[in-house]
This record gives C-alpha cells, structure tokens and sequence, in this order.
C-alpha cells in the first residue's frame, strides 16, 4: 500500500479520514506503520520514519529532539517528479519538521559550522528524483511534554500521494524505568498433576479445642448439576427467577454457578519452576506474587499441592500436600510431609497447585437453606397485606449534630418493633455509618434489653464502626459489654492495638468464645462472613435484638443472609444500610451475575413499592452531603440522584494548594495524555508507564505547597498492574504513605485529594473491556464511587480520546473542559449528545442524553435497569472480603 490514493487539491489525511489528527491510536494503525514488504514492488520506495521497536512506537526523553532520517529511492529507469514533501498535520501541533540537512545534535556548538546553512520546515519543495537517486529527507520531533507525538507526512510522487504514519512516544525517566523489560506473553502452562493420590501434609495446630455445636455441613455440588453448568446449560431452579417456593434451590443454584468459577479462576494462580526456602521451624516457605493484594486469596489453614518439576515432566512420583501455617505480605510458609523436608533442597524446581478453599461457599448454602424458613416479611415483604406505622418519640442526639433525614431514620429504627427491614438509602458522603452508630448508641444508652450485632462487609469496615462507637466520650462502654468477633484466619497483627482488648484471642489466633459468653455481650461487631460462627456457637434466634447490616449493597444475597437467616425472628429489627448506586456484590461468575447473585439483597428491597416510594415507615433516603466540595458533588448528583444531593460541607474546612487549579472556584481537573498501555510478562493486567509519571508529577506539586501531606492524597486505578506500578514508584520516591488502590478499595472511604489514573490509551483494548465488562470506563457504578471519594480536590488523569466513549467519563470530561478546568493534549470532538449549558450547569442525566427516562429521585426501581457489578480479572479485588 505505499500509494493511498491519487494527488488531489483536498488536504486530507486517509488515516481517520479527516484534515486533522485528533487522535490516532497505534495499535489501529499499526498495519499502516508497517510498509515493508508492500514497498518492494513500488517504483518509489520510501522509507518507514521512526520504524516500530518490538511493536511499539520508538521512545525519547521529554525535551529532546528527535531525528529520523528518511530515505526516498527511485527505483526505475525514468526520472521521477517529486511534487513536495509535507508535514500534513501533527499531534501536538507543528511539533515535527523537514529538513535537507541532518540537524545539528544537542551538543553542538549553535556557532560552528555544524548550523551553517541548516533549515527546517513543514513542507519541501518540488524536485526532480533521477534514475537510481535515493533523496535524504530527516524528520524532527520536538518534544516539550509527556505523552505520545503523532503526525502525518505526505509524498507526492507523480501523479501518487504516499502517506506515512509517525508516532514517538515522549516519557521521563520515572517513564522509562517502569518500561516493560519483557514483552507480554500469554503463558502455556504443563497439563496439571493429578491429585487423587498425595502424601498428606502436616496441619496447622487446631484452631479450637472444642466442636462447634452447630457444625457446618460439607454442602458437596451435586454431579448432575456440575455436568449441566459444565456443559453451558442453565439448571430449571434459577430459569424462571426467584420466587417464594424455590428461594434456597434458587440461590444453591446461583452458589454453585459462583463456585465452578472460583474453582476455574484459582487455576490460573498455579505456579510452574518455582524454588522454596528452608526456614527455622521446620518451615518451607515460597513466594507467591499478587498474595499481598489477594491474587490469590491464601490463608491460614489452606493448603497446596507440589512435586518435582522434573518428575512432573515425565509424570513420575506422587504430588505432596503442603498446609499453610503462616502468611507474611506475598510469603507463605508451609509444612509437608516429613519425607518432603528431607529431599528438599534450597535449588530445587517444583510445580506448584493452588487449591480453593470451600468454607465460605458453604456458609452461603447454610445460609439460603435456612432462609427459606423466614417469613415473607424477611423475604418477600411486597406481599404483606398489613401496612406498618412506626411510633416515634422525640430524642436527644448523643454523637453530634444530624438532619431532620437521619433523626427520622434513628427514631424509626429505635421504634421499630421488628420485620420487615428497615432501610436507609444513603448517597456517597451523607453519613450512612454515623447514622448506624447513633441509633447504636440510643439504643445501648436508653434500652438495657437491647442485644445488637452490628455487621459491614470487610474487617476495614467493622473496624471503623467500632472505632466510631469508641469515640463517643459520653457513653461508657464495658469491655464485657462490647465484642469484636474475628476470624481466626485475620492475621493478628491486623488489629489496632486501641480496639484488640475488645477481641478474644489465644496465642495470637482469634477465636469465637462459647455460647455463655457470647450472650452477655450486648454489642457485637462482625464481618458478614465471620456472624457464622455466631450460629456455630449456638446463639439462639431471636437473641439479638437488632441486626444492623452497613454497606449491604455490597453483600450479595446469600452474603446478607449469613447474619439473619439463623438470628432473626419476625420481632427482630433488621436495619440494612446502603447504596444501590454505587459497587455491588464482587461476582465472579458472569453466569451467576446474569441470573441474579450480582442483586443485594438491599437492592431487591428496593425493587418493592413500599420502598422505592420513600415511604417513612420503611426507608430513609438521605441527601446531605457531608464530604465533597460542591463541584465535585454537581456530576455524579446530577447523574446519578437526580441532582437532589445537597453539599452541606462548610466551605472552610476544604483544603486549597493554591497556584494548582486553572479555576480556582472548581477544584476538579482533567488533565488529558496520551499515553500506552501495556502487559508484561505472563502479566495480563495492564499498566500505563506515562500515566504513572503523571501522577507523581502531580503528587510533587500538591506536597511541595506544604499543606497537603501524603496522608491527605489516595490514588485509584482500575488495574492491579497499574496500582503496583504506582505504589512501587512512590516508594522510590520516598512518598510511602500514599494509599493507592482500586475502586472496590476506597468505596467507603474518602480522601482530601483524590487522583485517578484512567490506564486505557487504546481504542481496540478499550472495546474488548468494554464487550468482556472490564475496567471502570464501563461500569458506572464504579465510576460513581470513584469520582465521590475527593473532599476538596478530584485529579482525573486519561486520555480524553477514550474516555469520551463512555457517557458518563465524557460529560465529566465536558463538565472539566466548560469550567476551563482542562489541560493537557488535544481534546476530541465534543459529541452532539453533551447537553450541558455552561452558564447554568444543567447536565441532564445519562439517561436523558440517550434518548431514554432517567433515573427519577424515589422512582421504583423495578422499573429501573440498575448497572450490574463487575469485577475485572486484572483489577484488585478484595474477592471475599472477610472470613
């Protein structure tokens, strides 16, 4: 293809089809990059300018000059007119030139003779080439920024124009030492071991001396319908939907679904050629990348499977079992059998399998097998004839100052008599938790009958509600009356020391006390997994008196029904706390996630009209907000809450790094940059190299004013890779106390300054995300909790090209740009579908912008399509949060 049509008048560029270059993306123009072998039968050939190295655009250090020299050969027998020679259009603008000359290196001196005579240009004039004449032609690219530098340059030949595609990518050194030193690979992996028979290893001590009363069945998945869902057919209990008679087989069925793929994804975790380290204690101990960050997911207790790697090979001898006694950071030490420790040596090659741990899917079964025997009004209160009416009585707060929102919330649930739940809706930053923690404390101070568990999804979480309820000075809590149950999976180190004494633990490993214990707590503080053992122990239903579930949007189903299946009775008040808005459930299984698992069980409830519509005797919706700056509100209320979220932070309290914003009355900017995205290794995660020197840049300038610390500044990125590369950089800077982390990691927190790098630079990358539900520039929930977590200052770091083809990451995009808040490379052409007045910042909803309703503020949400959940397998993930 060294021709691309015929010399014509019109100035276009046949690359995008456009005068202009907007943005042009490598990877889809690669084909054009390469000219080759096309070239060989040309009358003219010209030469490839700044060729591809190992598929990648050739690099160069931010404010250096680049050269190239390209060559033109007349191959015939004829003279040849060459008409000209012309930069056609350049990204950043009239940064490549022409020159006759080589350009002068930057060590010459400007007054020798090395500059005498020396031009540049963006265009060459006309000449004729001569049989056999090879004309040199060098290309310069001067570079002032990071990012990636494109232009297109025109030969008219005759009566031909030839078109080559340039691209350099422009990087500092933090760039370049992040540079992948091998190229991605998708790794081809021996056939596994078999382990049907192994040499036992040697466990861990018992992590009680006693038997649960309650024991947890083995809740084996049934061949026939492992062999349907293996064979891509969906079982008759989850095809009609979820109804009253089928609710455990239904959601088993879902179980099942999720586990398979747990099975299947922990696969990809196993390891071929690795070494182990004798260590004191006759411990073996073995590194295992991504351990620190849950990929995968060992604990305490689990074991392994590993042989010989050159037994492997000729498929002799008998695989060892290895149980796990101890997990440090990405380090696990193992005991195996006696023999294994013997033969073992430092050097030795083994094949590792990792093997998934079942007890939390077997809680999951327990907990929709008992459900099913609760009442319609836990299940399925839309067909309750008999409408509630809860009588209030005025009450003096105890923890500070509330709305009238959250004081008709506390008083409803301090009044509540029991089923069906009780829900609070609560927007990013209106104080779900605080709300949550009074009526703790009302109900502690002021009913002494009161038994209350209070549950989040994370140990983080639980912990911070604890911590919320310590803090209140006036009320004196007895260490007998307060308890922290833990898994005894959680490392003990994890916990503060302020809050240990609220544990119960021996030799360093928690422990769930007895039965007789556990009755005379009157709060206790769990995980949703770890309130199991609650009924492990034999606490009987209707024990707790209130069951409080915060962030239950988070939980799925089954997840929720751990801590009320076997507790509640139709008197207990069940009070869930949440956003259906913002991230779900972390579903593994797509199949799952279609038929349901990835709906909490809060937004299930919202489904019923009793709840959708607001009603007080059932739901609270709040809407003030206590977090973001008033801009960094606008958006996501607009889009997501029908713009009814008030910001009620008290405009002082916001931190300022002055000379930072280019509009200092809106403390959101997009700074837009050209970037590449890449994989390295067997790693399928993806990272972008100048998008990670661009947050630290960005990182400097904030520090160096002085009154933003690193303390104050949380860093999310949608790839594990990407975090890694993050973190690693920020530790060679010396600026460790940076959180960094993904999306499903900060919802629920916040943060002063919140910067977010984007990753994606390549169109083709992002639609594959796009098609296989990957990243957050296609899921918008994530994208909601990402942009809510910023009190004072949100920095956006993409490419503006991409981003734009999601609607909701493009109106923020326009919303920046409007409020002249965008620096950065060329932005894209502004769709006609923004409709966004600037003077009177009316955004419509996404919705809206489709041409479809929006979600209105109380609208049943039935009728509502609410984003599904999503998990991307190179993302972090907290997978199952807590044991």
């Amino acid at each position: 293809m060294s021709t691309v049509g015929y010399r014509s008048d019109d100035e276009c560029s046949y690359v995008g089809g456009k005068g202009e270059i907007g943005f042009l993306d490598f990877e889809e123009e690669k084909s054009v990059c390469s000219y080759a072998a096309i070239d060989d039968g040309d009358p003219v050939i010209i030469s490839i300018p700044f060729a591809f190295v190992d598929g990648k655009p050739q690099s160069v250090f931010v404010g250096d000059t680049a050269v190239d020299l390209i060559t033109i050969n007349n191959t015939t027998k004829e003279p040849v007119q060459l008409w000209t020679v012309h930069i056609f259009a350049s990204n950043p603008q009239n940064t490549f030139t022409l020159s006759l000359m080589e350009p002068p290196s930057a060590n010459s001196n400007s007054n020798g003779d090395s500059d005498e005579g020396f031009l540049e240009s963006f265009d060459l004039e006309d000449r004729m080439l001569q049989p056999g004449e090879i004309l040199k032609v060098w290309l310069s690219c001067k570079t002032k920024e990071m990012g990636m530098y494109q232009s297109i340059v025109h030969f008219d030949v005759g009566e031909e124009r030839i078109e080559r595609v340039v691209f350099v990518l422009v990087e500092d050194k933090i760039s370049k030492s992040l540079a992948s030193k091998r190229p991605y690979s998708r790794q081809r992996r021996k056939d596994k071991f078999a382990v049907d028979n192994f040499v036992a290893g040697s466990r861990p001590a018992g992590k009680t001396n006693r038997a649960y009363i309650n024991r947890l069945p083995k809740y084996d998945i049934p061949g026939d319908i492992r062999h349907l869902l293996e064979s891509n057919q969906i079982p008759e209990a989850v095809e009609g939907g979820l109804t009253r008679k089928n609710y455990a087989s239904f959601f088993k069925t879902l179980v099942i679904m999720e586990e398979i793929q747990l099975e299947e994804d922990m696969k990809t975790y196993d390891m071929e050629c690795v070494t182990m380290r004798k260590r004191p204690n006759q411990f073996l101990s073995m590194l295992v990348p991504g351990l620190a960050e849950r990929r995968p997911s060992l604990v305490h207790g689990d074991f392994i499977f590993a042989k010989l790697a050159s037994e492997n090979d000729k498929n002799t001898g008998r695989p060892y079992q290895g149980f796990i006694h101890r997990v440090e950071a990405d380090e696990i030490f193992l005991k195996f059998d006696n023999e294994f420790h013997l033969r073992h040596r430092d050097g030795n090659l083994y094949d590792v399998h990792f093997t998934y741990n079942r007890i939390n899917m077997r809680r999951l079964y327990q907990a929709v097998e008992a459900a099913s025997g609760l009442g319609s009004e836990f299940l399925f209160p839309s067909t309750l004839a008999r409408k509630r009416f809860i009588e209030t009585t005025d009450l003096i707060p105890i923890s500070g100052a509330f709305n009238d929102e959250q004081i008709s919330s506390i008083k409803s649930i301090v009044g509540c008599k029991g089923a069906p739940p009780y829900l609070i809706y609560g927007p990013p930053g209106t104080g779900k938790t605080k709300t949550i923690v009074e009526a703790v404390l009302q109900l502690y101070k002021h009913n002494k009958d009161a038994r209350i568990l209070v549950c989040a999804p994370s140990n983080s979480a639980a912990d911070h509600i604890l911590e919320k309820l310590l803090a209140e000075k006036s009320v004196e809590f007895q260490e007998n009356e307060i308890f922290r149950l833990n898994a005894s999976t959680r490392p003990y180190e994890d916990v503060k020391p302020e809050i240990i004494r609220f544990c119960f633990f021996d030799e360093l490993i928690f422990k769930c006390p007895p039965v007789s214990a556990l009755r005379h707590y009157r709060i206790i503080i769990s995980t949703y997994m770890s309130a199991c053992l609650l009924y492990a122990e034999d606490v009987s239903r209707g024990h707790f008196s209130h069951i409080f579930l915060d962030e239950a949007g988070q939980a799925s189903e089954p997840e929720t029904m751990i801590p009320i299946s076997h507790l509640c009775r139709r008197e207990t008040v069940v009070v869930l706390a949440g956003d259906p808005m913002q991230l779900g459930p972390v579903i593994y299984s797509k199949k799952a996630d279609t038929h349901g698992l990835g709906t909490s069980y809060l937004a299930r409830l919202f489904q019923c009209e009793m709840y959708a519509t607001g009603d007080a005797n059932y739901a609270t919706t709040l809407v003030n907000n206590y977090r973001c700056h008033p801009e960094i509100l606008h958006l996501p209320s607009k889009l997501f809450y029908n713009g009814a979220l008030i910001a009620c932070r008290d405009k002082t309290t916001f931190m300022v790094s002055p000379g930072f914003l280019p509009n200092e009355e809106f403390p959101v900017l997009f700074f837009g940059i050209q970037g590449c995205d890449e994989r390295e290794g067997n790693n399928p995660s993806w990272f972008n190299r100048i998008e990670v020197s661009k947050v630290v840049e960005v990182v400097k300038r904030l520090t160096a004013g002085g009154n933003i610390m690193e303390e104050h500044i949380g860093i999310i990125a949608p790839y594990r890779q990407q975090v890694l590369k993050i973190k690693q950089t920020l530790e060679n800077q010396e600026m460790p106390d940076i959180k960094v982390g993904s999306v499903e990691q900060f919802q629920g927190q916040e943060k002063e300054v919140i910067i977010i790098s984007t990753v994606r630079s390549t169109i083709k990358h992002n639609e594959f995300d796009r098609v296989h539900c990957l990243g957050f520039l296609s899921n918008h929930r994530r994208f909601n909790v990402a942009v809510t977590r910023a009190i004072s200052l949100l920095v956006i770091i993409g490419n503006p090209h991409i981003i734009c083809k999601d609607n909701y990451w493009s109106q923020m995009l326009w919303h920046c740009v409007d409020n002249k808040s965008y620096q950065g490379c060329k932005l894209p052409d502004r769709p006609k579908t923004y409709v966004e007045d600037a003077g009177d910042n009316n955004v419509k909803p996404y919705g809206e912008v489709n041409g479809e309703d929006s979600v209105e503020w109380g609208q049943d949400l039935s009728q509502v399509e609410i984003p599904k959940p999503v998990t991307d397998e190179a993302e972090w993930s907290d997978g199952w949060r807590s044991s």
